[in-house]
């Protein structure tokens, strides 16, 4: 099929796509960046916008810095250039779990993180992980930047905190605790395939005994999932394969899961049990260096 019809806009700037967005106020607007969730939706018309700002040409937009406190993710950075920086790689190894296994290489070459994210859409791989990291999210509108933290950025399905007229332009990830290790973990039909579903986990050891965690869930419900009761279980103590189990049991019996093409309630459960153990003991093995059990 083809798209319905729609006006289109190619902003050369941050500030012209917030004049663009602004001018059209009310009406149906949509940023196009990498384009690869929005242009299929387009092409089926479940999207059908009056407006499109294409925001490709917005070179302030493209860069990837580790800097003092933390990582600078631009909104145009492609899938495949963080998943391809070494540097990266090495301080966040989570976000190349979760580039890896993005669609295909196609996909990842054309995709953005700022895309991926402000879609909203709680099957894709980043929102969980820049939750579990504590990553804040820069929007820029007329009015100036604001951060929002990722956890309150994901509003409910394909909404999220962005004002009509703000776009997004940066992730920032800071940097982890001492001590800390992350892992993503994705279980999946076919490689390339939204998750049936997948755990985020980052924990922090100090002495050898578990001192902080995060396990948040991907495609489990209308946004990334937090679990605190999972978290709980696992911190206080050395973590063992025991409580790894434990903590993705409990995991399952807190998400509100259900029946579906990917698969009945029951075995998605069993996935949640699956995910969460491979998850804390990959990022747990990170955190202390040892191979994971």
């Amino acid at each position: 099929m083809f798209p319905g019809r729609f006006d289109y806009a190619a902003a050369a700037s941050v500030e012209e796509a917030v004049a663009c967005l602004e001018a059209h106020a009310g009406a149906d607007v949509k940023v196009l960046a990498g384009g690869q969730s929005l242009i299929p939706l387009m092409r089926l018309r479940f999207a059908r916008p009056d407006y499109l700002v294409d925001i490709n040409r917005v070179e302030a937009l493209r860069f990837l810095r580790l800097e003092a406190g933390g990582l600078r993710i631009g909104a145009l950075t492609r899938e495949a250039e963080l998943k391809a920086d070494p540097a990266v790689r090495r301080a966040f190894p989570i976000l190349h779990d979760a580039t890896r296994v993005i669609a295909d290489p196609v996909v990842r070459n054309l995709a953005t993180v700022g895309g991926n994210l402000a879609h909203g859409d709680p099957a894709n791989d980043h929102p969980a992980v820049m939750v579990a990291l504590e990553a804040s999210i820069l929007a820029r509108g007329s009015g100036g930047e604001r951060g929002i933290p990722a956890a309150e950025f994901f509003l409910d399905l394909f909404a999220t905190a962005l004002e009509p007229t703000e776009i997004l332009t940066e992730i920032r990830v800071p940097d982890q605790p001492p001590g800390s290790g992350a892992a993503y973990v994705k279980f999946e039909r076919q490689a390339g395939d939204f998750a049936i579903a997948a755990a985020a986990a980052r924990v922090t050891v100090t002495g050898g005994a578990v001192t902080g965690a995060r396990l948040v869930y991907t495609n489990v419900g209308s946004t990334p999932v937090r679990v605190e009761r999972a978290e709980e279980i696992v911190t206080g103590r050395p973590l063992t394969e025991r409580d790894a189990r434990a903590a993705g049991v409990a995991a399952a019996q807190a998400l509100d899961l259900a029946d579906d093409l990917r698969g009945p309630a029951a075995y998605k459960r069993r996935v949640v049990v699956a995910v969460t153990e491979r998850a804390l003991r990959l990022a747990h093995a990170r955190a202390t260096g040892k191979p994971a059990a």
